[in-house]
């Protein structure tokens, strides 16, 4: 086991509802997992988002913690949530990065691999 390591699950899901194809709004819901398989607890601090629609138009997202929360992590734990993204475009990714503190104050980033957002049965 890495001393500081952290996993990331993703799972999307295209919000209908809440679009308006006529006019350039698709809305999807995405859910992460992070999950400390470290050695060390550490807090996640911040994100970071790349969110790049088909149209080639990026948005870069920073912020502190995630939905409000800086969560704690002791080795083993998990933190749960869900968060929101608006594009004009009926797909698009999003990857970026979260940046965290261990307990022992080594700091490190954990890299969010790129997902895609995509309406259902529209990708090959």
């Amino acid at each position: 086991m890495t001393k500081y390591q952290m996993k990331v699950a993703v799972v999307t899901e295209y919000l209908a509802e809440q679009s308006d194809p006529d006019h350039g709004k698709f809305t999807f819901a995405y859910t992460i997992t992070i999950t400390n398989n470290g050695d060390v607890p550490a807090q996640l601090i911040s994100r970071h988002w790349v969110i790049t629609d088909a149209a080639n138009h990026r948005d870069e997202v920073k912020g502190l913690g995630v939905i409000g929360h800086q969560p704690f992590l002791r080795p083993g734990q998990s933190f749960e949530y869900t968060s929101g993204c608006v594009l004009k475009t009926p797909q698009g990714t999003m990857r970026g990065s979260y940046f965290c503190v261990a307990e022992d104050a080594h700091r490190f980033d954990v890299d969010i691999p790129e997902f895609t957002l995509s309406l259902p049965r529209t990708l090959h």
